[in-house]
């Protein structure tokens, strides 16, 4: 069986245990920020600069968020409650981008009161945009872009033709020509069309569609685009057969697509903008779990106090995610299903997976829960959210969340013996 190593050993996630009740989630600073730095180094070639806006949704703790401005990155923000973190750890201004669907015109009017580049979704948005800010849009305004059967999906994000996301190439043409008409005068160009792909050609080819645009809307409209976000979607090797993203390939292979395109019809420097948060945090998070169970009927189930509430992803989209018997690994194997203990069937974290025997008692890790992990939590059955842990390298760790208690699951009920 192949394995995935861990940064920590059993000693030090059960000192922290001792003090953090399981399950948590621990998240590796230092890997973090390495891993943001080495993103950087491969696109420090762009003429206009290079910025990662760090996908808020994937991992929204305002520690992480403050460690990761701290390298550079910016905030990607969907919703009211991510522009809010923003601005609380300071990254305000174009350091935020605004990237959201049906959204609400008091959402606009905060994005706009920080600065944020308001990147829309439909086309109706602009006047709808105009009107929310009192008769007036923005100087910058990104637009993003949805090619429908010019450009495949991938397995999580859908075609994008079925996709709710984006303009279409048509409403691109005329979105800029109403924007031009209404006085904007920067430009930015967006789109989004895979979620955790592997291929590094594929954001190639997503750039060198870009490119393209780029150059026809000059062409047409006479518009001078500064900005550049071509989306996320980089993938972790969940799985310990699966091979990470070549971030120097990729990035290697965008500059040759921007010199063949955009230096060659005398355009730019444009500014080159990503919105990745899976690539940055996703590997660098674990859940903690022990063993509670260990049951054995028309299969052998190995009973953990975390449970789908923790990390849905298993259950929701039957996602691997891999799992590591800390201090077990000489131990023989067992092919057991991994659950929790919710009153639902799905509430798997693995199934038929062969993992080391362990006992009742012992730590269990579940990877790369760094991302969409804690944040697509949830308190069905009442279950209660956990804690985070930031962890600086040998004992040196600290509480960044603590776990839900009761009173914080009923303090909205104003029910006798519950609220408060």
């Amino acid at each position: 069986m192949t394995d995935k190593s861990l940064p920590f050993d059993r000693d030090q996630l059960e000192a922290i245990a001792a003090q953090v009740p399981t399950p948590f989630h621990i998240y590796d600073e230092g890997a973090m920020r390495a891993n943001a730095r080495a993103f950087y180094e491969a696109f420090s070639w762009v003429p206009g600069g290079f910025k990662n806006f760090f996908a808020v949704k994937a991992l929204p703790n305002p520690f992480v968020m403050e460690a990761l401005k701290e390298e550079g990155l910016g905030g990607d923000c969907s919703s009211m409650g991510e522009l809010v973190l923003c601005e609380a750890v300071g990254i305000k201004g174009e350091d935020i981008v605004f990237t959201s669907n049906d959204t609400p015109a008091y959402e606009y009017r905060k994005a706009a009161e920080l600065g944020a580049i308001i990147n829309l979704d439909d086309i109706r948005h602009i006047t709808y945009l105009e009107e929310a800010l009192g008769g007036t849009l923005p100087e910058l305004l990104s637009f993003r872009y949805n090619p429908g059967p010019l450009k495949a999906g991938n397995a999580i994000i859908g075609k994008p033709e079925e996709a709710k996301y984006g303009f279409t190439r048509e409403q691109l043409f005329e979105g800029y020509r109403m924007a031009q008409a209404k006085g904007v005068k920067r430009f930015g160009l967006h789109t989004m069309v895979a979620s955790n792909e592997l291929n590094p050609d594929y954001f190639v080819e997503t750039a060198q569609m870009l490119f393209d645009l780029v150059v026809e809307l000059n062409r047409e409209l006479g518009i001078t685009f500064e900005m550049l976000n071509l989306g996320g979607g980089i993938g972790i090797p969940y799985r310990p057969e699966d091979t990470a993203v070549d971030l120097k390939l990729v990035g290697e292979k965008i500059r040759e697509a921007y010199e063949a395109t955009i230096v060659a019809n005398g355009l730019g420097p444009i500014k080159i903008t990503m919105e990745c948060g899976r690539m940055i945090t996703g590997p660098y998070g674990y859940l903690v779990g022990r063993v509670l169970h260990r049951k054995s009927t028309y299969k052998e189930y190995i009973g953990l106090d975390a449970c789908m509430a923790n990390l849905m992803r298993p259950g929701m989209y039957g996602s691997y995610h891999h799992v590591s018997v800390p201090g077990r690994e000489d131990a023989p194997k067992l092919v057991c299903d991994v659950t929790g203990s919710l009153c639902e069937n799905n509430d798997k974290f693995a199934i038929d997976r062969e993992i080391p025997t362990p006992e009742v008692g012992d730590l269990v890790v579940i990877h790369d829960s760094g991302a969409h992990g804690h944040s697509m939590g949830f308190n069905y059955n009442a279950k209660l959210r956990s804690a985070e842990v930031l962890w600086q390298g040998g004992d040196q760790w600290k509480v960044i969340r603590r776990a839900e208690t009761l009173a914080d699951h009923f303090a909205t009920l104003d029910y006798p013996g519950l609220s408060g």
